[in-house]
C-alpha cells in the first residue's frame, strides 16, 4: 500500500465571508398590532330640542366617498364616544352588581318595551318549510307587527312628539332584522345601540343609567334576538360562519372583555373549559355568548368552529382583548362600506354636507337591497355594491343559519343525520 506524504488540504476559513446574522425586524402584521385602540372623545351633552327638527333617518352612505367623509364626520365620533363610553362604565362589573330594584324607570321601560316584542314573536310562529335551514318567512309577519307597535312603544316610554317618534323608531324596527333578507348581523344590532343613543339625546338615557344598559338591556336583546333568530332561522348577515367573529354579533364581545377587563382568575383561555362557561356565563356577558356560541354549532371546539374566538383566546390579557375589540369595531363595522351602507341618517345622528342622497343617487328602499360591500352593481334593478374578490353572496348565494341547523338537528335527533352546514 502507498502512503501519501502530502499534508491534508486545510479547511478553509469561511467566518469572514459569511453574512452576519440581523435579528429580523418585526413582522408587519405585530407591528399593527401592537398600534394602540382607537379612542374617542367624552360624549358631548344631549343638544337643546326647543325648536329642533326632526328628521326621518335614510342611508347617506351610498358611495366609498360617502364612507370616507362619515369616518372623518363628528358622527362618527358621536357614535365611537357611545359605544365606548358604554364599554368603560362596565369595566370590571359583573351583571349581579346591578340589581333589578335599582334600575332607573327608563331603563325598566326599555326592557318592558322588548318583553313586548318578544309577546308579538310568541304570536307569529313559523311557517312549515319541510325542515329547510334558510329563513323563514313568517319572519315578516313578526317584523310588521313591531313596526305597528312603534308608536305606542315609545309613548311607553314618555316620548309623545309625533315627529320624534317617527325618527327614533326607525332605528328600533331595523334591530330586529332586514324584512326582505330574513337576515340579521353586526349592522342590525349597530342599530339597536343608535336607538339607544338617540334616546340619551333626547335626555331619556343620562350617562348613570349605562351601566344598566350594558347589564340588563343590551343581555335582554340578546336574548330575544336569539330566540327570533332560532324561530325564524335567520340568516347571516355578510356572515360566512367560522370565518367571522360571529355569525351575528359584535358587541358582547367588547362589553364582555371590559367586564371581566382585570379579573382576579378568568383568562382569555377560560372561554375552553365549558365549567367556567356555566358557572360565570349568567355574569359575564363573553363568555355567555362563547357557550350560545358552542350551543348553536354542529361540532365540538371553538377551534373547528370558531377559530377567531380561539385564537382570540390566547391574548395574554383581558386589556389585549378589549383593545383588540375596540380596533375591530372601528375596522369591521365602521370601517366596512358592506356594513355602513346601511347607517342610517336623521337629525338626531346627523349626516354631514357632501354626502350622498338616496333620491340623488337612485337607490332602492334599503329593506328591498341586498347585503354589499364596495363596489357600486346593478341585480334586479338594484343599486348597491359589493367587494370584486367577495363570494358574491348579496348577487344569490344564501347562507344557511348554523341556528336553524342546531334546530333541526334536535328535531331529528334519532333519526338520518344532517348534512353539515356549508361554511359552518
Amino acid at each position: 500500500m502507498t502512503v501519501s506524504n502530502q499534508p491534508a488540504p486545510l479547511t478553509p476559513d469561511l467566518s469572514a465571508k459569511l453574512p452576519r446574522l440581523i435579528p429580523r425586524s418585526k413582522p408587519k402584521l405585530q407591528q399593527e398590532q401592537s398600534t394602540p385602540p382607537p379612542t374617542a372623545p367624552p360624549l358631548p351633552a344631549p343638544p337643546s330640542l326647543s325648536s329642533w327638527q326632526f328628521i326621518r333617518p335614510s342611508r347617506r352612505i351610498l358611495s366609498p366617498r360617502d364612507h370616507e367623509l362619515f369616518l372623518a364626520s363628528p358622527t362618527y365620533s358621536l357614535v365611537l364616544s357611545f359605544v365606548f363610553a358604554l364599554s368603560d362604565c362596565v369595566c370590571d362589573t359583573p351583571i349581579s352588581a346591578i340589581k333589578a330594584s335599582d334600575l332607573d324607570p327608563a331603563v325598566i321601560a326599555i326592557l318592558h318595551v322588548l318583553d313586548l316584542a318578544e309577546a308579538i314573536l310568541q304570536k307569529c310562529p313559523p311557517e312549515d318549510t319541510g325542515g329547510s335551514r334558510f329563513g323563514n318567512k313568517a319572519f315578516q309577519t313578526f317584523v310588521d307587527g313591531v313596526g305597528d307597535a312603534q308608536v305606542a312603544w315609545h309613548k311607553e316610554l314618555g316620548i309623545t312628539d309625533s315627529h320624534a317618534i317617527d325618527e327614533i323608531s326607525v332605528y328600533l324596527h331595523n334591530a330586529f332584522g332586514n324584512r326582505t333578507r330574513i337576515d340579521y348581523g353586526s349592522g342590525h344590532e349597530l342599530n339597536f345601540f343608535l336607538w339607544l343613543l338617540c334616546l340619551n339625546r333626547l335626555g331619556r338615557l343620562p350617562p348613570f343609567t349605562f351601566p344598566a344598559v350594558v347589564l340588563h338591556v343590551f343581555p335582554r336583546y340578546l336574548r330575544l334576538m336569539r330566540a327570533v333568530q332560532a324561530t325564524y332561522y335567520l340568516e347571516p348577515a355578510g356572515s360566512h360562519g367560522v370565518w367571522g367573529l360571529d355569525d351575528y354579533q359584535f358587541l358582547p364581545f367588547l362589553f364582555g372583555a371590559s367586564q371581566l377587563l382585570h379579573h382576579p382568575f378568568i383568562r382569555p383561555k377560560s372561554i375552553h373549559q365549558n365549567l367556567i362557561l356555566e358557572e360565570y356565563g349568567k355574569d359575564f356577558i363573553y363568555l355567555d355568548q362563547v357557550a350560545f356560541v358552542n350551543s348553536v354549532k354542529n361540532v365540538e371546539g371553538l377551534r373547528w368552529h370558531s377559530p377567531m374566538l380561539d385564537d382570540i383566546s390566547a391574548a395574554k390579557s383581558w386589556e389585549k382583548v378589549e383593545g383588540g375589540m375596540r380596533k375591530m369595531f372601528a375596522a369591521e363595522v365602521l370601517g366596512k362600506l358592506p356594513v355602513m351602507q346601511h347607517f342610517l341618517f336623521g337629525s338626531l345622528v346627523p349626516a354631514v354636507d357632501g354626502m350622498s342622497t338616496e333620491q340623488e343617487s337612485g337607490v332602492s328602499l334599503d329593506g328591498e337591497e341586498a347585503e354589499g360591500g364596495e363596489v357600486v352593481v346593478m341585480k334586479d334593478g338594484m343599486r348597491h355594491v359589493h367587494t370584486p374578490n367577495s363570494w358574491g353572496d348579496c348577487c344569490g348565494i344564501k347562507v344557511p343559519s348554523s341556528i336553524g341547523a342546531a334546530q333541526e338537528m334536535r328535531k331529528r335527533m334519532g333519526m338520518e343525520g344532517l348534512r353539515r352546514v356549508p361554511f359552518d
